[in-house]
């Protein structure tokens, strides 16, 4: 029996757009708090409350970003917030103050929690529906790659240039490629119908957040929390309790590495339907990870968690994906989508926020120690509740 297509000319081109706005967008994250202190002579506060409004703006707006992918045609929206997303690139080179700088990254968060969602459904609409888990995984190893890419790209320009403005340039070139290449997507006779006659419907909480989603959108705040410590604190935790001075970048590319093996490994098993099975092996080796990288505080150990957390997350995030999507009618993509981003951006900003609260009064390793019982509690709540539920009430 012959697989449905699914590399086609569409999937490469939503795939490609994904990594070239991923890469636009780690080109800047590593090289943005160095630039505030160089630029304007803000302190870390300052810096730390500037780059938190995009999480905070892109969080906002996820559960509008979803009802409207499910209500307004796709292909024209995702080419409307794309384009917003890339001129916003643009800004940064004509900031000439803190206040616009701050205003251009808030607005920025906005377009990113747009520009996903919508990215991301019509992804979902150009896939087969018999090889979905496998094409969610390779989709994602589009934003994996370029977080293995985008900084190593940037530090060296920096290093090498010393000059924000070329790293600010290369950003926007990034995504006009990237919006030229979404151009090029034919969405399906299928969804186009639906477009050209959409649903009636009451507006309702439902359109907003996927009700039915609401326990795995929990257990996945749980997980991402750890994922919030993690991403924020890691540089400093290596050289204060670990002592490694200058480690980051490898162990995001392991990471990454480790993201980009399990996600190509995963797909196969999501199309048999083995969703449970795949975020519940993804949570044991987060416990696996985190206990290896708070307890041997060794090189070895630091290193070697990173390919652990990264097989960890690569299980995880297509695998709940997948889990939101089966739970949503055909109507609901969108909002299936943006809940599950919004659940991981929920997790990830509480991560930041309490997890420096508890550095702050105690250490690293007390703040990596409640990410991690957060995750074990993540596993019971997912075993005893998400999982059941869904296996009870998914659709397909």
């Amino acid at each position: 029996m012959m697989k449905d297509k699914l590399w086609t000319r569409s999937f490469l081109a939503v795939a490609g757009g994904n990594f070239l706005l991923f890469f636009a967008f780690y080109l800047l994250l590593p090289v943005l708090p160095m630039y505030l202190i160089e630029q304007f002579g803000s302190n870390k506060a300052t810096v730390g409350v500037i780059l938190s409004s995009y999480t905070i703006t892109a969080l906002f707006v996820r559960p509008f970003a979803g009802y409207m992918v499910d209500t307004f045609p796709r292909k024209p929206l995702q080419l409307i917030c794309y384009g917003i997303f890339t001129l916003f690139f643009g800004g940064y080179l004509l900031a000439g103050t803190l206040l616009l700088f701050a205003v251009i990254r808030a607005m920025h968060g906005l377009a990113f929690g747009m520009v996903t969602v919508s990215n991301s459904t019509v992804a979902i609409d150009v896939m087969p529906s018999s090889r979905r888990g496998e094409g969610i995984g390779y989709y994602g190893v589009s934003s994996n790659l370029a977080m293995a890419m985008g900084p190593t790209v940037s530090l060296y320009i920096l290093d090498a240039f010393r000059n924000y403005d070329s790293i600010f340039l290369l950003s926007l070139f990034s995504c006009i490629l990237g919006f030229i290449l979404i151009t090029t997507i034919k969405m399906p006779l299928k969804q186009r119908s639906v477009e050209m006659q959409p649903e009636k419907e009451h507006v309702s909480l439902d359109r907003f957040l996927l009700v039915k989603g609401v326990s795995g959108a929990i257990s996945l705040c749980l997980l991402s929390f750890s994922y919030g410590v993690l991403s924020t604190y890691l540089a400093i935790y290596g050289k204060e309790e670990v002592g490694i001075d200058s480690g980051t970048g490898l162990y995001f590319m392991l990471m990454a590495f480790g993201l980009i093996f399990s996600r190509l490994t995963t797909g196969k098993y999501l199309n048999k339907g083995l969703i449970v099975n795949m975020i519940t092996v993804g949570i044991v080796f987060l416990v696996i990870g985190y206990s290896v990288f708070i307890f041997l505080k060794s090189l070895v150990g630091y290193y070697f968690s990173a390919a652990v957390l990264g097989m960890g997350y690569g299980l995880i995030c297509p695998s709940f994906q997948n889990l939101f999507i089966n739970l949503a009618t055909h109507s609901q993509r969108g909002t299936a989508n943006s809940t599950f981003f919004t659940a991981w951006d929920l997790g990830l900003g509480l991560g930041v926020l309490i997890g420096g609260s508890i550095a702050d009064m105690s250490d690293y390793t007390a703040a990596y120690t409640f990410a991690l019982v957060l995750v074990v509690l993540g596993f019971f709540f997912f075993r005893h509740i998400a999982g059941p539920y869904f296996e009870k009430n998914k659709l397909r």
